[in-house]
């Protein structure tokens, strides 16, 4: 009952916090203008970008309510992933801001902020720490240098191939709610009550902004947004589905993420060959490829939310073999 009413509430805050904050956006100029110049930019009109800020709020206070009915309260580790969130969507923000002005952040402070905030949470005890061996049943710990590289990496990566993902009404909150739903599942199979409690008011988040983003989109959560969305499913991934994880199902959280990592590894990939940035956006990820090859936006977004159910599926069949 718990986990019901947290989404609900979640979606509700965010359905009631964005029309204001809509406003506000326009009223400031705070919005994303029509490029004609760039490829990627598709939108024919001025869209409000702070629907970000709605989420981010629509989450904490739910997470924070939720945690209090629990007994759990204000812990380190609740409060560094609150720290950590908030440097993501404050650099977010600032990025936003300066898409606004018709200029772009550079990217070495995004990175160094991002990654700020994945040490924030690694030294709250949240990180990637081993596996369990499926041949004799023994846990593998790894070094303590290791685990900080591979959580950082984790974190960092996912919070980028998420918002690499935002291209196209609807898709980077469609996405972000199936890989939710699909960690809130493994969560319950593995017993994780903290991993399913925020799993379900991600998932609340994103389809409260679902709401007013679906094709036509009436307003943007920017990369404050997208990048917020993208830090929790790392991190909820690493607080449930990698905890105690066997060789085999470290495959689960990459595939509750399917979609936005595959599509964004061929696009590392095909840059490096083409000796391009590797972190420069651009009009290489699949929805666009999808929209050059003639489908429309409701069209790509339903093919690549069905692909990533499917991805959504097959991690939960490897939870579900790995309980057993």
């Amino acid at each position: 009952m718990l986990l019901l009413v947290s989404a609900m509430l979640s979606c509700l805050l965010v359905i009631l916090l964005i029309p204001p904050l809509r406003k506000l956006a326009i009223k400031i100029d705070f919005v994303d203008k029509p490029r004609p110049d760039l490829e990627r930019k598709i939108h024919r009109e001025p869209i409000p970008l702070t629907a970000g800020i709605a989420i981010f709020i629509g989450f904490f206070a739910t997470y924070f309510i939720s945690a209090g009915f629990t007994g759990a309260g204000l812990t380190d580790k609740s409060a560094a992933i609150f720290c950590g969130s908030l440097l993501i969507l404050g650099i977010g923000m600032l990025d936003d801001w300066y898409k606004t002005r018709g200029k772009e952040l550079a990217s070495l402070p995004k990175m160094i902020v991002q990654v700020a905030a994945a040490l924030i949470v690694y030294f709250s005890g949240i990180a990637f720490e081993g596996f369990t061996n499926p041949f004799n049943g023994h846990y593998i710990s790894l070094p303590e240098w290791l685990q900080l590289i591979l959580t950082i990496l984790w974190i960092f990566g996912v919070t980028t191939v998420i918002n690499f993902s935002d291209g196209i009404d609807g898709l980077a909150g469609g996405l972000s709610a199936i890989s939710g739903g699909t960690l809130f599942i493994v969560a319950l199979t593995m017993g994780q009550s903290e991993s399913a409690l925020m799993s379900v008011i991600l998932v609340g988040s994103a389809i409260g902004y679902l709401r007013y983003n679906k094709p036509p989109a009436r307003v943007f959560m920017g990369d404050a947004g997208a990048t917020f969305l993208g830090f929790m499913l790392g991190i909820i991934a690493l607080d449930g589905a990698f905890k105690g994880a066997t060789l085999a199902s470290l495959f689960i959280p990459i595939f509750a993420l399917g979609v936005p990592i595959l599509d964004n590894v061929i696009v590392i990939i095909r840059r490096l060959i083409q000796q391009k940035p590797i972190y420069k956006a651009d009009a290489s990820q699949a929805h666009y490829r999808l929209l050059a090859i003639g489908l429309n936006q409701t069209q790509t977004l339903v093919f690549l939310c069905l692909l990533n159910i499917c991805f959504g599926l097959t991690a939960i069949i490897l939870a579900l073999q790995s309980d057993m």
